[in-house]
C-alpha cells in the first residue's frame, strides 16, 4: 500500500495485566506439575530397574547356592560310598581271617582232645564277640592274630606224625601250605619266608630213621610260623588292598574336586547369563574370568542403556509436542533445539553408545522445562496478540471500517479493511523484542495521505484522528492502551501544515 507505514505501541490495562499474569501463574503451576509427574515416573522406572535387578541377582545366587549345595551333597555321597566300599572290604577281610581262625579252632578241637577246654572257650567267646565288632572300621588284625597265635600253640602237639603217616605226607603238606601263601609272601614278608623255608629244611633233614623226637618237636614250630607268615602275607594283601581302596578314594576327591572347580566356574557364567539375558551369547562363552569381567561390562552397557531408554519414554511425548507447538508459535529454533535434541538420544540409542545416551537424555531432561517455559510466554504472547488484533476488529468496525479479510503470518496477524470512501487499511499486530504489541498500520486511498512525505513534513490530520478513535475505543472497552501514532516524516506536534490539496479531501 502506498504511503509510510504508522506506527503505534500498545500497553495493556491493569486488568488486563492483572488476568494476564493469573495465566502465567496458571501456567506455570501446570508446568510445574508436568514436571514432578515426569520426576515421579523416572522415580518409578528407575525403582522397577532396581527391583529388577535384584531379583535377578537372587535368582542368580540362588541358582548357585542350590548348585553349590548339590554338588557338596553330591561329594558327601561319594564320600559315603567310598567310606563304606572301604569299610565292606575291611569286613570281608575280618571276616576271611575270623573263618580261618575258627577253621583252626575247630581243627584243635578235632584233633586235640586234651586241648584245654577252658582256653579253647575263652578263644571261642572272643572269636565271637569279634565278629559283632566285624564292619565297626575299627581294624581287627591284631585281634585275630592273637587268637590265631594261641591255637596254632594248642594244635603243635597234634601235628607228630602218626604210625601210618610217613614224613613225606607231613612234608608235603607243610610246602603246600607255603606254596599257598604264593610269592607274595616272600615279597611281603621275606624273613618270615626265609625262616619258614629253612625250618622246612632242618625239619627235611629229621625225618631220616632215627629222628622222630626231633622231627615231632620240629612240627610245632614249624606250623606256627608258617601261620604267621600266612597271616603277615595276608595283612599285607589287605593293606594293599586298602590301600588301593585309599588311591582310589584319593583319585575319586581328585576328579570331584576338579568337578566342583569346573562346575563352579560354569555356574559364575550361568550366573552372569541370568543377570542379563540379552547378553546371553556372550554368557554362553564366559567360561573365563576375563570373560566374566566382559560380561559385567556388557551388563552394565545394557542397564544404562534401558534407563536412557526408560528417561527418553518419559520426556519424548512433551518434547515432540514442544517441538510442534513452537512451530506453531513462530520459533522454529526453539524447534530445532529440541528436535536436535531428541534425534541426539535416539541416535546415541540406536548405536548402543550407553554413556551418550544418559548423557544426551539428560540433556534432553534440562532442555524440555525451559522450552516449556519459552512455550508459555509465547502462548500468552500469541494470545495477547490474539485479543489484541480482536479489539482491534471491534474498534474498526465500530468506526465504519468494513473487515475484509484477515491472515496469521508468523508471529503476526495481518487484518485488512475497507471505508466506505474506497480507503483501504491493512494492520500487521505484532510483538516486539521485548514483548511490548505494536500496531502497523498501511493506508491507502486517504486523501491525506501521500506517496512520499514532504520536505516540511507528512500531515494526515484526518487519517490520524480516525485512527486515535479507534485507539480511544479500543482502550475504553477491551484494556489495550495504544499509545501515539507515529510515521516516517511526522512533524512535530504544533508544527504540521496542511498538505497540499488538503481543503479538498474527504472527511477521514
Amino acid at each position: 500500500m502506498s504511503g509510510s507505514p504508522k506506527y503505534s505501541t500498545v500497553s495493556v490495562a491493569s486488568a488486563y495485566a492483572r488476568r494476564e499474569a493469573q495465566r502465567r501463574a496458571q501456567r506455570e503451576a501446570e508446568r510445574r506439575s508436568r514436571q514432578e509427574q515426569r520426576a515421579r515416573e523416572r522415580a518409578e522406572l528407575a525403582a522397577r530397574r532396581a527391583r529388577e535387578r535384584a531379583a535377578r541377582r537372587d535368582r542368580a545366587r540362588a541358582d548357585v547356592e542350590r548348585r553349590q549345595r548339590e554338588a557338596a551333597d553330591r561329594r558327601a555321597a561319594e564320600q559315603e560310598a567310598h567310606a563304606s566300599r572301604v569299610r565292606e572290604e575291611q569286613a570281608a577281610a575280618d571276616s576271611r581271617r575270623l573263618d580261618e581262625v575258627n577253621d583252626l579252632l575247630v581243627r584243635v578241637r578235632t584233633v586235640e582232645p586234651d586241648a584245654p577246654a577252658a582256653e579253647l572257650a575263652a578263644i571261642e567267646q572272643r572269636l565271637i564277640q569279634l565278629r559283632g565288632e566285624v564292619g565297626s572300621g575299627e581294624p581287627l588284625g591284631g585281634a585275630v592274630e592273637e587268637l590265631r597265635g594261641r591255637l596254632v600253640l594248642l594244635s603243635s602237639r597234634g601235628d607228630a606224625p602218626q604210625p601210618d603217616a610217613g614224613y613225606d605226607a607231613v612234608l608235603a603238606r607243610f610246602e603246600q601250605q607255603l606254596a599257598a601263601v604264593g610269592p607274595d609272601g616272600a615279597l611281603h614278608d621275606p624273613e618270615g619266608r626265609r625262616h619258614c623255608t629253612e625250618l622246612l629244611d632242618r625239619l627235611r633233614a629229621a625225618a631220616g630213621s632215627g629222628a622222630a623226637t626231633r622231627f615231632a618237636a620240629l612240627l610245632g614250630t614249624v606250623e606256627h610260623a608258617l601261620t604267621r607268615h600266612a597271616g603277615t602275607a595276608q595283612r599285607h594283601a589287605d593293606q594293599e588292598r586298602l590301600r588301593a581302596a585309599e588311591e582310589r578314594r584319593r583319585s575319586e576327591e581328585h576328579a570331584a574336586a576338579r568337578a566342583a572347580a569346573d562346575q563352579v566356574a560354569e555356574e559364575a557364567a550361568e550366573a552372569a547369563e541370568a543377570a542379563q539375558a540379552e547378553e546371553a551369547e556372550d554368557a554362553e562363552d564366559a567360561e573365563e574370568a576375563g570373560d566374566a569381567e566382559e560380561m559385567a561390562v556388557h551388563e552394565r552397557r545394557a542397564a544404562a542403556l534401558v534407563e536412557a531408554a526408560d528417561r527418553l519414554g518419559v520426556v519424548r511425548t512433551s518434547a515432540e509436542a514442544v517441538a510442534a507447538e513452537a512451530r506453531e508459535l513462530a520459533d522454529p529454533d526453539l524447534a530445532v533445539r529440541v528436535e536436535r535434541a531428541l534425534h541426539t538420544v535416539t541416535g546415541a540409542l540406536g548405536a548402543q553408545a550407553a554413556e551418550d545416551a544418559l548423557e544426551a537424555v539428560g540433556a534432553l531432561e534440562r532442555l524440555l522445562p525451559e522450552a516449556e517455559a519459552r512455550l508459555d510466554e509465547l502462548q500468552l504472547a500469541f494470545t495477547r496478540r490474539s485479543d489484541l488484533a480482536e479489539a482491534l476488529q471491534d474498534a474498526m468496525c465500530g468506526e465504519g471500517f468494513t473487515f475484509t479479510e484477515g491472515s496469521e503470518q508468523g508471529a503476526a496477524f495481518v487484518l485488512r479493511f475497507e471505508r466506505p470512501s474506497g480507503a483501504r487499511y491493512e494492520t500487521t499486530v505484532a510483538t516486539e523484542a521485548d514483548g511490548t504489541p505494536v500496531l502497523v498500520y498501511h493506508v491507502e486511498g486517504e486523501p491525506d495521505v501521500t506517496l512520499h512525505p514532504a520536505a516540511e513534513g507528512a500531515v494526515c490530520d484526518r487519517t490520524e484522528d480516525l485512527l486515535e478513535r479507534v485507539h480511544e475505543a479500543m482502550g475504553e472497552r477491551d484494556g489495550f492502551l495504544p499509545g501515539e501514532l507515529t510515521w516516517q516524516g511526522k512533524p512535530p506536534r504544533g508544527q504540521a501544515g496542511p498538505l497540499p490539496g488538503a481543503g479538498r479531501g474527504r472527511r477521514g
